[in-house]
């Protein structure tokens, strides 16, 4: 078992990509790379099927998967906005790999989990985790999510939305030797490895849980049998002034994905935008459906928050680890965070770094990322969304 990852910075594909595989070790007489991911700027677009063609040449990959992107992710290193790809390759023994390609017809002809089971020919017992990566223009991802997650209970997603130049509304998909610019690719891994993943929200709680006790649709109209706004307004007047200031224009809700929790922490809520407030009507709009019952608690984000959240759900990760090095890493952050939301470069690459230690690394800024929050996968924000490759 063994990865390494690279990045190569150069204005063309060809110089990116002999950067990026001379800083890769030499693959030992025998040993079989059984997987890359492969990243790109959308600066290479017009010329995707020859890049994605020799890198699969180069790395001699048995199986490549990945995206366009408006920024590119290594070990403790960020590229945003300039012409660059990554790449990381996994030698895994015994690994099952089933690439599976998908199309917004895909989704509207499968109904149910037997049909999702054929079309993929990808069972339950055979996969232990899903990677993604979509187009969001041509696909409704929120749909895929739901239906997978019904087809593949408990089984975590990650991935993301390919990313690009957004004026163009293109982005581009990468399956073993193929590009395609609708639709998306997926990849199930099966076998004696599976993942260990990492939802980063950005978000801290604020105030105590609460229940939701009257809504519909996606408006909250009671807490706790009172006025939602009224419970909000007291929440956000309970801050510190300091925090309050903070809190203008960032509050979110948290709902919890586990009623039976004795305790919540982070990790344990779907974060979703706060999409409104009528002081007149005491409601809240919200963007998702919640459902009177649900345990609530408000959020907060910004640059502060999306710090602390990442590092402390890192060392968490650690922990349960227990001492079990991954044999490498995944990494897909949204386009809002990056230089633009912490205002240094590295911040999320680093972070992984930092707490877990310089393990091969790859990924890309997103459209919106994919990830688990309990047992079932969804479409964020503003979320770094990780996957730590392990032996099971």
């Amino acid at each position: 078992m063994r990865a390494a990852g690279a990045i190569g910075q150069q204005p063309t594909w060809q110089d990116a990509l002999a950067e990026a595989t001379s800083q890769m070790p030499i693959v030992p007489s025998g040993e079989t790379i059984d997987l890359a991911f492969l990243f790109a700027s959308s600066a290479y677009a017009e010329e995707f099927p020859e890049l994605v063609a020799s890198a699969r040449r180069a790395t001699r990959a048995r199986r490549l998967i990945g995206c366009s992107s408006q920024g590119v992710i290594g070990t403790g290193r960020e590229v945003e906005g300039q012409p660059a790809l990554a790449l990381l390759t996994f030698s895994l023994p015994g690994a099952v790999l089933r690439p599976v390609r998908l199309a917004q017809g895909t989704l509207e002809q499968c109904r149910g989990p037997e049909a999702w089971h054929e079309m993929t020919r990808v069972s339950p017992d055979d996969v232990t985790a899903w990677f993604l990566f979509a187009d969001p223009f041509t696909l409704d991802a929120e749909g895929l999510l739901v239906a997978w997650s019904e087809a593949y209970p408990g089984t975590p997603m990650v991935g993301g939305m390919a990313s690009g130049d957004l004026r163009l509304r293109c982005t581009h998909v990468f399956l073993d030797g193929e590009v395609y610019d609708r639709g998306a690719v997926a990849m199930a891994l099966g076998g004696t490895y599976g993942v260990r993943t990492i939802v980063s929200q950005g978000c801290t709680p604020i105030g105590k849980p609460w229940t939701i006790t009257g809504a519909t649709g996606n408006v909250i109209e009671t807490i706790a049998l009172r006025p939602a706004y009224e419970v909000l307004v007291e929440t956000v007047h309970a801050l510190p002034r300091e925090v309050q200031q903070r809190a203008r224009g960032n509050l979110f809700v948290g709902l919890a994905m586990d009623e039976y929790r004795e305790e919540l922490h982070r990790g344990d809520f779907l974060i979703r935008n706060l999409l409104g407030a009528d002081a007149e009507s005491g409601t809240l709009t919200v963007g998702a459906i919640p459902r009177p019952g649900q345990t609530l608690q408000f959020q907060l984000r910004d640059h502060v928050t999306a710090d602390e959240d990442l590092r402390e759900l890192l060392e968490a990760a650690k922990t349960d680890l227990g001492g079990q090095e991954p044999i490498g890493a995944l990494l897909c952050s949204c386009n809002g965070r990056g230089i633009g939301l912490f205002g240094t470069p590295d911040h999320d690459a680093w972070a992984v770094a930092d707490r877990l230690g310089p393990i091969p690394l790859a990924g890309f800024f997103c459209n919106g990322e994919v990830g688990p929050v309990g047992s079932r996968n969804f479409l964020h924000g503003y979320t770094a969304s990780i996957a730590l490759v392990v032996r099971k």
